[in-house]
């Protein structure tokens, strides 16, 4: 094995004897080696369930990121076209695994946990449409959760009629705050593609356009008709065939996350809409940060802040039900 490169040395490792591919069970002994033996995440060796729920977000991010065909089979292929060879490397030499921001972050899986917990009301580790619909102070339009719910981007793994479970979870999220991921724009592509005929036309595009302007009258925003949104799309995305966006056509253009954002999400369109000078500059100043690092950074801010304020009054001993483990 000395003489194959480091990829393919971690594939032949890891992967069950006579398998083409890694599942995500391949990938526990590393978590646990990981969890027992980086000092980043020593802090965690008295609470196994959430060594657990760790080794689970990173597992799922390895293959939401990595494993394209979105078959839970990663390919030699996929390992080496991917960045967890590096990741794995950066964990081992750095102490801080909060700067591991490829996977192995502690910061990013406390704030994909909380967003879980803090929806999942009745802690039974299964999200429905009327939890998912609160998600981001209620950012996303019904329909375009019913879509989510109908799979059509992706099968959920939950097994239980009308719910996702938490890696059905995982892969929203990552597609929700980070539109500009190539598995991100694949995800919303299927919701919109409502024939799944590979392309977005005018009138698929303006099914989820009309509950956004809905919500628009209803909030006394002045509404913009879908007729100028349209040739706002078209302008941004500059597609082969005009009218016909395809999955290529989006992958081209950088700022096509935000097609997504004026169809179902009236928070982000309306940001997009005023972009704030700020962000714009940061995002300038740090471009090795993705949109995903930037969410994470400040809604672990603001996570902390929070416990900061209920630890000051002393109550947060009885915020949770006793019945119930609290996530942290």
């Amino acid at each position: 094995m000395l003489t194959m490169d480091i990829a393919t040395q971690i594939f032949e490792i890891l992967k069950r004897p006579g398998c083409k591919y890694l599942t995500q069970v391949d990938f526990k002994p590393v978590l646990r080696e990981l969890l027992a033996t980086h000092p980043g995440l020593e802090f965690l060796q008295n609470t196994p369930e959430f060594q657990d729920r760790y080794a689970e977000t990173v597992i799922y991010r390895i293959f939401y990121h990595i494993n394209r065909s979105g078959n839970g089979r990663l390919t030699l292929r996929e390992l080496k076209r991917g960045s967890l060879v590096a990741a794995m490397q950066h964990a081992d030499e750095e102490e801080d695994i909060n700067k591991v921001l490829r996977y192995f972050s502690y910061e990013h899986f406390y704030v994909i946990y909380c967003k879980f917990w803090e929806l999942d009301t009745d802690h039974d580790f299964f999200i429905d449409r009327e939890n998912l619909i609160r998600y981001g102070n209620h950012a996303l339009t019904y329909r375009i959760v019913d879509r989510i719910f109908s799979q059509a981007p992706r099968k959920f793994t939950s097994e239980v009629e009308g719910k996702m479970g938490y890696e059905d979870f995982v892969y929203f999220m990552f597609s929700e705050e980070d539109k500009s991921s190539q598995p991100s724009l694949e995800y919303w592509f299927k919701c919109i593609d409502l024939d799944g005929n590979g392309v977005l036309t005018p009138n698929e595009m303006q099914f989820f356009y009309e509950e956004q302007l809905h919500r628009m009258e209803c909030m006394a925003q002045e509404p913009v008709l879908f007729e100028d949104i349209l040739c706002q799309i078209i302008d941004m995305i500059a597609p082969e065939r005009e009218y016909c966006i395809t999955l290529q056509d989006l992958k081209r253009c950088k700022l096509s996350g935000n097609v997504f954002n004026i169809l179902f999400n009236l928070n982000k369109f309306v940001a997009f809409e005023s972009r704030d000078p700020f962000l714009i500059r940061q995002e300038r100043e740090e471009p090795a940060l993705t949109e995903w690092d930037h969410f994470a950074h400040r809604e672990y801010i603001r996570l902390s802040m929070e416990e900061d304020v209920e630890d000051a009054s002393n109550g947060s001993a009885e915020v949770w039900d006793e019945s119930l483990e609290a996530p942290f």
